[in-house]
């Protein structure tokens, strides 16, 4: 019961005090408005680009291996003259891996060029042409829109045939079905059997929407592939971890290629953790910087509500001296005047995170990029609020509480 009369008086004070002396307290919160506004829309920025990168991370699979010739890093030293005479993979090494592995359920092979294509007397420039052998979809997600994928015998064929992306569609076709018409690539025509379903720019900056996928059968016949980079993608079997998986393919690999047992490995096993641990890092200093740039504006709020409190006191010595005289305890006059600190700064802080989640909708009105004020970073803005004003009151309440009942009265007079 007293608490909750101490937090009910202490919210009355706090609110007496923004109608009482609105310019002062308005100034004096500046501080931790601006502060939070600061720390919490950093957060809020780089939260939400790391929720999207790593969903486009994840959408590659985390039971997926890329077999390369360069292995990923993320900072650090790159020793690439260690990589660099290293050979790409192989189609043969690909064929290879599917009859002795007994840990993967599905693999391809793909490489990538840049081509212009054309259609009638349309054209566009620098596209990329993805050459994929048949388990592509299998490995990596693909969804059509319309018609079909390469059945096995037009892959292992090596037809002319093509599914383009959704820009290629609208774009060279002029709103005409693209399915069962050819576009021209590598000066021949190739018939256009599926169309990839829309999606839109990765955080990366790439998109299937503008790619051109044809059987890598095919692309070996028009390519000199030999001083292309390629890569073979595995898929682990239900049950079989990435560690598991890698080990076993570490020894095919080598079998493959013949290496001696002291020879170092001559290929890269990547996976995505590779790249989300990179970025959990990146993150991580983003962050502290986030709360450096915060803690100067915090700092200064504090010495704000501070000055607030010492008014306070000032204003209410009377009062005070009322409330011992009436028999209030030290630590009653002590928790009411933090109890007010703490709601002085909480206002302060709800101010800046309504700023933060008015830049959410700036953000979703001007840039495709989507921001997303979380529950956990508004907990932070209250919470660093609230001890902001724990502290910044202190001693202004600790003062308050020591006044001699006697002597606070006679102020009046």
């Amino acid at each position: 019961m007293i608490i909750a009369k101490l937090i009910y008086e202490s919210l009355i004070f706090a609110i007496n005090a923004l109608i009482t002396n609105k310019v002062r307290t308005i100034l004096s919160l500046l501080g931790i408005t601006i502060g939070i506004f600061s720390i919490i829309s950093v957060f809020t920025v780089f939260d939400s680009l790391e929720g999207a990168i790593k969903s486009e991370i994840n959408s590659l699979g985390s039971n997926v291996i890329f077999i390369q010739k360069w292995p990923w890093a993320m900072g650090g030293d790159y020793p690439w003259w260690k990589y660099l005479n290293r050979p790409e993979p192989k189609l043969k090494e690909l064929a290879e891996l599917q009859k002795r592995s007994n840990t993967v359920e599905s693999s391809t092979y793909m490489f990538n060029v840049r081509r212009n294509v054309y259609y009638k007397n349309n054209s566009m420039e620098e596209i990329p042409v993805v050459a994929v052998s048949h388990d592509y979809p299998n490995v990596m997600d693909l969804e059509l829109q319309d018609g079909r994928y390469f059945t096995e015998i037009e892959s292992n064929g090596g037809r002319n045939i093509a599914i383009i992306g959704s820009d290629i569609a609208e774009n060279l076709y002029q709103g005409a079905d693209p399915i069962g018409k050819t576009i021209k690539i590598f000066g021949s025509k190739l018939n256009v059997i599926g169309i990839i379903k829309k999606e839109g720019e990765s955080v990366f900056g790439d998109s299937r929407d503008n790619y051109v996928l044809i059987p890598v059968k095919y692309a070996s016949n028009v390519v000199d592939d030999r001083n292309i980079q390629s890569t073979i993608i595995v898929k682990a079997k239900p049950n079989i971890t990435n560690e598991h998986m890698m080990d076993e393919l570490t020894g095919i690999m080598r079998s493959i290629r013949k290496l001696p047992p002291r020879a170092a490995d001559d290929f890269a096993l990547n996976e995505t953790d590779i790249i989300n641990k990179g970025f959990d890092q990146l993150f991580g200093v983003i962050k502290m910087v986030g709360w450096i740039i915060g803690a100067f504006s915090l700092l200064v709020g504090g010495f704000g509500i501070a000055n607030i409190m010492f008014v306070s006191v000032k204003e209410r010595t009377t009062q005070i001296g009322i409330q011992k005289s009436l028999g209030a305890k030290r630590y009653f006059i002590l928790v009411q005047f933090l109890f007010e600190a703490v709601f002085l700064s909480i206002i302060g802080g709800i101010v800046g995170l309504l700023l933060v989640y008015g830049l959410t909708f700036l953000a979703d009105s001007l840039f495709s990029f989507k921001l997303i004020l979380t529950l956990t970073n508004i907990s932070i803005g209250v919470f660093v609020s609230a001890i902001i004003g724990l502290v910044s009151g202190f001693i202004p309440a600790f003062i308050a509480s020591r006044l001699d009942p006697v002597e606070a009265m006679r102020s009046s007079f």
